[in-house]
């Protein structure tokens, strides 16, 4: 093959839209052209742009979400700062067995499922109140202070995973966590069931719910069955969200509009605005630089062991946020939030 030269290009006879071989001087002839013509660029260009958007839609902002989950992308994001369609009003309370729910609200009071006697589910979940703790941390048998302060109950069931970690994939799996933490309750099911096996109300109460009685699964299910309908639909934002612009005032809709553009909703979305998703403590700034290091600041690291996860949590939700006291949450300024969620 000849060498080629820095003029030579490839020519096109337009008149039989026949590639030449030959190679010319650009200036020889007005007929020369590339090998690709204006068109074949703009063929090109759009099929560029057209990926690389699906590539940009794509990409996830939260982080390690289980196998099937996706919490959320960048389009929910730029969907957030143009429309509330991110955000989605809180769904109905479920209909659920009504002798089901009110055993599981019965275990949910019973101080028995703790080992001293004094330490029940409602101790840590105030359902007077916020749904969680009052203290930046949880309180547990012997006054014994717990790692982090109990996530709110409420609305708890639309969480994607349990416990800041996510070590936990259901309500039912979540129940039992504190009932064997030695910080929380202190006890495990054969201790729990020995006890409550000598209230005679109690085992006919679960007998006329579950064909094989009182079992640890049982017990679970039950709790878990009534966590279920701690949902709090019907706020004026659930309104507001419905169509009803008279719901919130002029600054509480202000303040949403800021929620918006400021792309806090990339994280707190969906029906609870938050809880579906796990991200970085600390994404604007290094949150823990001013902290010694300790085991529960790890976060999702101490479930999968990897560095990645070191510093993520599941986003808390904002639902009833004015009321939280949480350790995750009370050093974070939630002042943008002027709504009532």
């Amino acid at each position: 093959f000849k060498q080629k030269t820095a003029y030579e290009i490839s020519t096109r006879d337009w008149s039989s839209d026949v590639c030449s071989s030959d190679l010319e001087p650009p200036a020889a002839s007005a007929k020369t052209c590339c090998t690709l013509r204006t068109r074949d660029y703009l063929i090109a260009g759009t099929l560029i742009i057209l990926l690389g958007g699906w590539l940009f839609i794509d990409l996830p902002v939260g982080i390690d979400a289980p196998s099937g989950e996706r919490p959320g992308g960048r389009a929910a994001a730029e969907e957030a700062s143009s429309s509330a369609a991110v955000l989605q009003p809180l769904p109905a309370v479920p209909e659920l067995p009504s002798a089901k729910v009110a055993l599981g609200e019965r275990l949910f009071r019973d101080a028995r499922l703790s080992a001293d006697d004094r330490i029940s589910c409602a101790s840590c979940h105030d359902l007077a109140g916020n749904g969680a703790g009052h203290t930046p941390l949880s309180i547990g048998i012997g006054g014994r202070r717990g790692s982090l302060n109990a996530p709110t109950v409420f609305n708890a069931a639309l969480n994607f995973v349990q416990f800041w970690d996510g070590r936990a994939a259901t309500l039912a799996e979540q129940a039992a966590g504190p009932i064997h933490n030695p910080l929380e309750m202190g006890s495990n099911w054969a201790q729990v069931i020995g006890k409550l096996s000598q209230d005679a109300g109690l085992v006919q109460a679960f007998s006329e719910v579950y064909p094989d009685g009182l079992t640890s699964a049982n017990l679970a299910d039950a709790i878990a069955s009534f966590e279920q309908t701690l949902l709090t639909p019907g706020s004026r934002f659930d309104r507001y969200l419905r169509g009803d612009r008279a719901a919130l005032s002029a600054q509480e809709q202000r303040g949403y509009k800021l929620f918006l553009n400021d792309g806090c909703a990339s994280c707190h979305q969906g029906v609870a605005i938050g809880g579906n998703m796990f991200q970085r403590f600390g994404v604007m700034d290094d949150y823990f630089r001013q902290r010694a290091p300790a085991v529960p600041d790890q976060g999702r690291y101490n479930v999968t062991h990897r560095e990645e996860d070191r510093h993520v949590f599941k986003v808390p939700g904002l639902r009833r946020s004015e009321e939280h006291t949480s350790e995750l949450q009370s050093r974070v300024d939630i002042s943008y939030a002027v709504f009532c969620l």
